[in-house]
């Protein structure tokens, strides 16, 4: 039996870890070792994660250096045969590894990548929701890359299975990265894989309750990483196949994280429309839900992007506050 390495990177998530934890241990795949790597922060998070210690839980503090540096270090702790990454507030339902491990065949290749189905949910995981989109299916690489640029799709963090070999093939987390840090690595792991094998069984609930101020928006470092990650995970495509239905995918991609810096970063935007020639492509100018062209009008582009910020994370707060009511109501 093979081993996997369920790989925990925290911050600052103390009210949540303890829950992460848990789904880890209840995984029914019995060779297993969970490895957490607090990442500095100014909770209680360490200490809640060391009452887990124990021969199956190694617990790893190291001062504030990001996700990426996290899941570095714990990569290095790790043993297994497989990588499971977990964000400190997500949780694997308790078939998720072994229904993935199922799907092995015997003599086949250590590149096959596993994914898994997955659903968003804010207080409890038996209410989530599952919306599929075109990557829950069998996949070669280039497909994989084409439809999650071309429709902008995507695959949460906990969704895969890596093999030891395929982690090696793809290399360390880029720590110059922020903002799409998981974006360009799993393209990268997707790129380096021979195929992508999808598990629908097999499920992970990604938590949204954690957000920050009602007026958060995109800092120059955050966009300084989104857009290196835009080019990383470009030359990732084109070097599997260039070619026009892959170019157009990228102009797509392009088209579809515009707004991210739009319009406080002309400098990078500069350049992505730049890249979207070189590409054969053309961008269209960055737009707004219809119902803020008032703002827009009456205040400009940028105070009309910062409230379709403010809106959404009210929506979630308020989501979160109707599902506090319902736990509550229930007795649960």
């Amino acid at each position: 039996m093979s081993l996997v390495s369920i790989l925990i990177p925290a911050y600052n998530a103390e009210r949540w870890i303890a829950e992460t934890i848990n789904s880890a241990l209840n995984q029914t795949w019995n060779k297993k070792e969970i490895i957490i790597v607090d990442d500095g922060s100014k909770d209680a998070t360490l200490q809640v994660a060391k009452r887990f210690e124990s021969r199956l839980v190694k617990v790893i503090a190291q001062e504030n250096s990001g996700a990426s540096a996290a899941r570095n270090k714990a990569l290095e702790s790790a043993q297994g045969d497989y990588i499971q990454w977990l964000d400190a507030d997500d949780l694997l339902a308790p078939e998720k590894i072994s229904l993935q491990m199922a799907q092995r065949e015997a003599g086949s290749s250590d590149r096959v990548l596993y994914s898994s189905a997955w659903a968003p949910f804010y207080i409890r995981p038996e209410w989530a929701k599952f919306y599929p989109n075109s990557l829950w299916s069998d996949l070669q690489p280039v497909d994989w890359l084409v439809k999650k640029f071309d429709q902008g799709v995507w695959m949460n963090t906990a969704s895969w299975l890596v093999s030891r070999r395929l982690t090696e093939i793809a290399g360390l987390w880029d720590e110059r990265l922020s903002l799409d840090d998981d974006g360009e690595y799993f393209s990268r792991v997707v790129a380096a894989s021979d195929h992508v094998k999808f598990t629908e069984n097999s499920v992970v609930y990604y938590r949204q309750s954690n957000i920050g101020s009602l007026s958060r928006s995109v800092s120059e470092k955050a966009c300084n990483s989104m857009y290196l990650s835009l080019c990383l995970c470009i030359g990732y495509l084109r070097r599997l196949e260039d070619s026009d239905r892959t170019r157009a995918a990228c102009v797509s991609f392009l088209q579809g994280r515009l707004n991210y810096f739009y319009p406080e970063r002309e400098d990078l935007l500069r350049q992505i429309y730049a890249l979207a020639r070189d590409l054969g492509g053309y961008l269209e100018p960055s737009r707004l839900n219809w119902k803020y062209l008032p703002v827009q009008a009456l205040f400009g582009w940028k105070a009309a992007k910062q409230m379709s910020i403010i809106e959404s994370n009210m929506k979630i707060r308020a989501h979160v506050q109707y599902e506090k009511l319902l736990t509550a109501s229930s007795g649960k």
